[in-house]
């Protein structure tokens, strides 16, 4: 065989698509190979279909499942802070523990001012007092309300009694509590001055 009639194309094209007809290149007859013996050589980028990978291809979880499991934390954490907001402003509010309130029992000097304080102790929740104050002589206040705020545990109510002239009177403050619960509490003081 001559150099010259050697062709790797040819012979690429022989195995590929078979002879070119009856004859080959150079009036040579080709014949195609009873078998073929050792492997097949492939040539180009990429791998085939064919191939066999040199180990087991195992498919991961759909990307829609990791992207699901990524913001399952932080749909958690957003579930209980709204939860925890909810409870803090729809909650239960305000609860009334103890209402006190006090007097200088000796009572204010000729033509002063009593200071008659009540002091309502809660829970510790928001909400509003409604309260008013009656006077022993008759007198009633309006409706009165203290807001309080959250973390606020203890209310401060005043009342200023003014006395004038001469006299002796035997005073009581009474604190009616109407929202949210109803509750009474009163103290005792006398105004003595004498003319």
């Amino acid at each position: 065989m001559n150099d010259d009639d050697y062709s790797a194309t040819a012979l690429g094209s022989e195995w590929i698509s078979g002879p070119p007809g009856p004859s080959g290149p150079a009036g040579r007859t080709l014949v195609a190979p009873d078998r073929a013996d050792g492997s097949v050589l492939r040539f180009g980028p990429g791998v085939t279909a064919a191939a066999v990978a040199p180990f087991p291809v195992v498919p991961g979880p759909p990307a829609r499942r990791r992207g699901l499991r990524r913001y399952a934390l932080a749909a958690v954490v957003l579930v209980l802070v709204l939860g925890y907001l909810a409870w803090q402003r729809h909650g239960p509010g305000v609860e009334v523990r103890e209402v006190a309130v006090t007097a200088d029992p000796d009572g204010p000097a000729c033509g002063a001012v009593a200071d008659v304080v009540a002091v309502v102790r809660t829970n510790g929740r928001p909400g509003t007092l409604a309260y008013r104050w009656v006077r022993s002589d008759g007198t009633r206040s309006e409706r009165l309300a203290e807001r309080m705020p959250q973390g606020r545990r203890e209310a401060t109510l005043h009342l200023l009694w003014t006395f004038q002239g001469p006299g002796h009177y035997r005073a009581e403050a009474r604190l009616e509590l109407l929202e949210p619960v109803e509750r009474t509490a009163s103290a005792r003081f006398t105004y003595d001055c004498a003319p």
